[in-house]
Parts: structure tokens; sequence; C-alpha cells
């Protein structure tokens, strides 16, 4: 391979690395956005409105982790105290486990001030309008 071609395969490689990184501030931009638009209850997938409805009844869950606490590491839902969101599984279907569906509500159990899905195991959220 010639040094030219070498140096416009490493040009090509830092391209892609510069988008990439745009892309991803981009991405957490959007995220931002995402919080202030809102999806209607009745707009979730049909599983994501019973677990929904769930949440308000107390249960029951299938998971032994939902109603856990949510930590909120990635820092993408509004500040609150540690204990503040708890998070549920929403069925993905042809998942083995879990899945990558979630509905994170912030407030008391079954009188949530807030809910939101996240249909990406948390890359993403959008609030919940009943």
């Amino acid at each position: 391979m010639s040094l030219l071609s070498r140096f416009k395969l490493v040009f090509a490689g830092l391209i892609c690395a510069v988008t990439l990184v745009s892309g991803l501030a981009i991405a957490k931009n959007t995220v931002a956005v995402d919080l202030q638009a809102s999806l209607s209850v009745a707009d979730l997938p049909k599983p994501g409105a019973q677990i929904y409805a769930r949440i308000h009844q107390g249960g029951p869950f299938k998971s032994e982790k939902d109603g856990v606490v949510f930590a909120n590491r990635e820092r993408l839902l509004p500040a609150h105290p540690r204990g503040y969101y708890r998070e549920y599984t929403v069925p993905t279907p042809g998942a083995k486990n879990r899945g990558i569906r979630r509905i994170v509500c912030g407030g008391e159990p079954q009188k949530p001030d807030v809910c939101y899905y996240s249909a990406d195991h948390y890359g993403s959220f959008i609030r919940l309008k009943p």
C-alpha cells in the first residue's frame, strides 16, 4: 500500500471518529429535548400501557426488579434525591431476559409525580402523559 493510500485511510478514520463524536453530542442534546416532549400512555406499546396501569395499582409485576430504586446514573432525568425514581420492566418481544424497555417513575410508588418511558435501556427517555 502506498504512503498516499495509507494517509487517505488514516484521514478517513479520523473523519469517521469526529463524525461519531459529533453524533454522540447531538444524541445527548436530543435526550434533553425529549424530556420536554411527551408521549401519551395510549401511544405506548400495549405491554407498556399495562405496566403503567399496574404501577398505579401497586402490581402485580413479573420481575423481581420491578419497583426497585432507579439511581439515574445516566443523569438524563431531572436530579432528585436517591429513592425518588423507581424502574419497571416493559416486556420486550422476543427477549429472553428483561429486555430493553422500561418505565421509570418518580414520587410515591402508586401515585407517581412523573413517569418516563425508555425504549433503549436508559439511553433516552420521553415523559409519559396519562
